[in-house]
Parts: structure tokens; C-alpha cells; sequence
């Protein structure tokens, strides 16, 4: 019984039943935003959303009884745990949070496809490495706006006001939306020299910072497949390796085959 039922779940047929049902269930839930939607085909959407926590629930289970304790060792097996955990709490009053939450079940596709697993690995390799451009990048964020704040707040206050209204106006220029015929452009017209301030701050924020934790990202995925050709290489030498062995042996056997064979006919 053990053995049917791993096999069942380490089948391809299955993980692609779960990845078809993810996302079915992601089209489902953008037609639930639709009220003529769910007014007409309402009592479809919720029997089938039913459907979808029971086989989620029952994948579960049956992972966890092949699994066993290992299932709990797993960083993705408790992701794929605490999502299903979630859809089984009842979205009455006081837990009405958890049925918005809920769409955070779409997020299992990323545990069933080894593409988007590979990526999100990468992502969570390069945190201590985006922590550090992240702080440098605020701290200039700070420089700036408070220099933005003292230089532009009397002739222009909807834009550099306060700090916080720097900060936002500094994020909407580091994003390059608007910043020239919105934001510069009408500041040149009462300052013309305020290019020096802010094309400084976008050669350095937007092209430089911005690109550097692309560069990270990328870096970390190239380690990523460099990490995987190894241990592809390594299993590959191992089948070497144990094909001669077995090779050797096989010689062997055949040489005594040989020599009973040679001491059987002269006897």
C-alpha cells in the first residue's frame, strides 16, 4: 500500500493533476472579482473552490504519510503545509482576513515547478547581499531627500514639504516616471541649475544602485545552474565509476566461466 501511494505521488501525471488544478483555480479566482460573474455562475466557482481545498488537503496527507518525518524538514513541504493549513480555517467573523489570504494559495505553483523554485532559491541566497545595497541605497535615499527638503521646500512644498514627501518624490524619480516634464523640468524653470542635484542622483540611485541588485540576482543564479552542472558532472562520474566496477567484475566471472568450462572437457 506504501509503495502505490508514493508512487502515485512522485508521478509526473500527479504533479501536473496539482499544477492544471493551481492554475484553473488562479482563472476561478479572477472571475470571483466579478459580481455579474459570481451572481450567474456563483454556486460553480464555490463547489469547485471546495474541490480545490479537498485535493490540496488530500495531497497533503498523502505526502506526509510518504514522507513522514522528512515532510516536516522540508522548507517547501511547510510552505505547501501552512497554505493548505490556511485554506482549512473557516473565513467567519474575525478570521474574514484568511479568505483574502487565501490567494496565496496560487503561490504552490511555485513549489511544483523546479523553474520558479530555482529563481526563488536564488532570491533568498542573495538576502544578506541586498541587505547591504538596500541599507547603502537608503542612506542615500537620506542624503538626498534632506538635501531636497532644504534646497526646493519653500518654492515647491508639494514635492519636498517634509522628509517624507522628499523620500516619495526622490522613489517616483529613481523610477524614472514623470521625472522630467513632471518634476525637473517645472523645478529648472524657478532653479536652472537643479540638473546638478537630481541627474547625480539618478546616474547613482537608478543606474548604478538599481543595477547592482540585478547584477546580485543574476550572479546567484548562474551559481545556481553552476551548482547543479557539478553535481550533474559528479553523478555522472559515479555511473562511470560503478559501470567499470561492474565491467571488472563481469571479466572476471567470465575468466572462472572459462576455466570451469576448460576443466570440465578435459575431465
Amino acid at each position: 500500500m506504501y509503495n502505490i501511494i508514493k508512487s502515485v505521488v512522485d508521478s509526473h501525471r500527479f504533479k501536473n493533476f496539482i499544477i492544471a488544478l493551481i492554475i484553473i483555480n488562479g482563472i476561478t479566482m479572477g472571475f470571483e472579482t466579478s459580481k455579474p460573474f459570481m451572481y450567474e455562475y456563483g454556486s460553480y466557482i464555490n463547489l469547485f473552490d471546495k474541490f480545490v481545498i479537498t485535493a490540496f488537503t488530500i495531497e497533503i496527507i498523502l505526502r506526509i504519510y510518504v514522507y513522514r518525518v522528512s515532510f516536516f524538514k522540508d522548507p517547501w513541504s511547510l510552505f505547501d503545509f501552512s497554505i493548505v493549513a490556511i485554506l482549512l480555517v473557516p473565513a467567519s467573523v474575525g478570521f474574514e482576513i484568511l479568505r483574502i489570504l487565501r490567494v496565496f494559495r496560487l503561490l504552490r505553483l511555485v513549489t511544483v515547478v523546479p523553474q520558479m523554485k530555482k529563481i526563488v532559491m536564488a532570491l533568498v541566497s542573495v538576502i544578506p547581499g541586498m541587505a547591504s545595497i538596500a541599507a547603502l541605497l537608503s542612506l542615500m535615499f537620506y542624503i538626498f531627500a534632506i538635501m531636497a527638503t532644504g534646497l526646493y521646500s519653500e518654492t515647491f512644498p508639494q514635492w519636498f514639504g517634509t522628509l517624507g514627501e522628499s523620500f516619495y518624490t526622490l522613489f517616483q524619480i529613481m523610477t524614472l516616471e514623470s521625472w522630467s516634464m513632471g518634476i525637473v523640468r517645472p523645478i529648472m524653470e524657478v532653479h536652472p541649475y537643479a540638473w546638478i542635484f537630481f541627474v547625480p542622483f539618478i546616474f547613482m540611485v537608478t543606474f548604478i544602485m538599481v543595477n547592482l541588485i540585478v547584477a546580485v540576482v543574476v550572479d546567484a543564479m548562474a551559481e545556481i545552474n553552476k551548482s547543479e552542472e557539478t553535481n550533474i558532472i559528479d553523478e555522472v562520474h559515479k555511473n562511470e565509476y560503478s559501470t567499470k566496477d561492474e565491467l571488472s567484475k563481469l571479466s572476471e566471472d567470465i575468466k572462472e566461466l572459462k576455466i570451469l568450462l576448460l576443466a570440465s572437457t578435459k575431465n
